[in-house]
């Protein structure tokens, strides 16, 4: 049921948070109506009757919505004496809140809500541990699967939304596994190495250092990265398609280097690729008279240019309008280059010293970096 107060003169009448026109009538008092919560068409033909009015979102306080301070206020005000409907328009309360508030103290001297049993719990403590054991053990199960092997390991049928909540109590919650080069024992053991041998290297050491690598830029990507702002149900408009061609377009291969402070003496990083051991760069370093720094294989985390990679490509990415060309593409790759700030090449030159600690810590394995 609703509560109307209709109120002439300068009427206010709450009818499910709906708005109307202000209207004034020349009778002056209150006339209080109750419906049920669906009539509208008998609701309008009644006020129609009347006259203009207006109507205002009254929202009513319930049970749950009421605080202790004042219960304790109504529970006062009700043994001084006074009236249940004054109390309601004052509280902005139903009759029934009100009814069944002053009969729980009447009862049992107290204004504390009881709990409601509520729905039986479809699983039990043990089969909720061996939720977690399962998964933990294949992290890749769905929650389908795991539904599935929990009735066939206690016959008992929950849903797979019944799993997700369990796992979710227990600290799981489904999300995209973190894609890392595969490292083998001897790649651990060196990587461990050379962050013990590195990891008090100070600033100025690591600023004297040329961290270089090559990435490949693609004219038609498959990144998923970069968003649009766009209407709910426009996704397929013109305007917020992008086409990308999977077996097409071409692109560039770019290898570059970024170091804290240019000057003739520094230290040379690579990848270890095979084109970095050849003999013919071998000469030309040494005829150059470059000193190349040693290197542990398959360490990406450990170069800070990888996050410079990143930055690059985002920067393309949202050129409007888009590379089409080749040779735009290189065009765009040298501008969005040279915008690159130092201030942040610097910021992830600095990060080395925390590289090593973080590579220490999980003895040689991947790092979050």
């Amino acid at each position: 049921m609703q509560i109307l107060y209709v109120k002439y003169l300068s009427v206010h009448v709450c009818v499910g948070g709906a708005s109307r026109e202000t209207g004034l009538i020349s009778a002056c008092k209150v006339r209080r109506i109750s419906f049920a919560s669906t009539p509208w068409r008998i609701s309008w033909f009644y006020f129609a009757a009347i006259g203009k009015i207006q109507i205002v979102t009254v929202k009513m306080s319930n049970h749950q919505q009421l605080d202790d301070g004042m219960f304790w206020r109504i529970v006062g005000r009700l043994e001084a004496g006074q009236s249940q409907v004054q109390i309601c328009r004052e509280f902005n309360l139903t009759s029934s809140v009100m009814c069944n508030l002053w009969k729980q103290f009447q009862d049992t001297g107290s204004i504390e809500r009881k709990l409601g049993q509520g729905r039986p719990r479809a699983t039990m403590t043990t089969e909720d541990c061996y939720l977690s054991i399962i998964v933990r053990r294949n992290r890749g199960a769905t929650a389908s699967h795991l539904s599935r092997d929990l009735y066939a390991a206690t016959e008992t049928r929950v849903s797979r939304v019944t799993v997700s909540k369990r796992l979710h109590e227990t600290g799981l919650f489904a999300r995209r596994p973190a894609v890392c080069v595969p490292l083998t024992s001897t790649n651990r053991r060196v990587r461990l190495a050379w962050c013990r041998e590195h990891r008090d290297w100070s600033m100025d050491q690591w600023a004297t250092v040329l961290f270089t690598d090559e990435s490949r830029f693609n004219l038609n990507t498959d990144s998923r990265r970069t968003f649009i702002w766009r209407e709910p149900g426009t996704r397929y408009l013109p305007s917020n398609v992008r086409e990308i061609d999977h077996y097409g377009g071409g692109g560039l291969m770019v290898w570059a280097g970024i170091m804290g402070a240019v000057g003739p003496e520094f230290l040379l990083i690579d990848d270890n690729a095979r084109p970095h051991r050849a003999l013919l760069v071998d000469e030309f370093l040494e005829s150059e008279d470059i000193r190349r720094m040693d290197w542990p294989a398959r360490s990406p985390d450990l170069n800070p240019i990888e996050h410079v990679w990143d930055a690059l490509g985002r920067a393309v990415a949202t050129r409007n309008p888009p590379p089409r060309t080749i040779q735009e593409m290189k065009t765009a790759l040298l501008n969005e280059w040279d915008q690159l700030p130092q201030e942040m090449i610097n910021c992830l030159i600095s990060s080395m010293k925390s590289r090593c600690k973080a590579c220490i810590s999980v003895r040689g394995d991947h790092t979050p970096y």
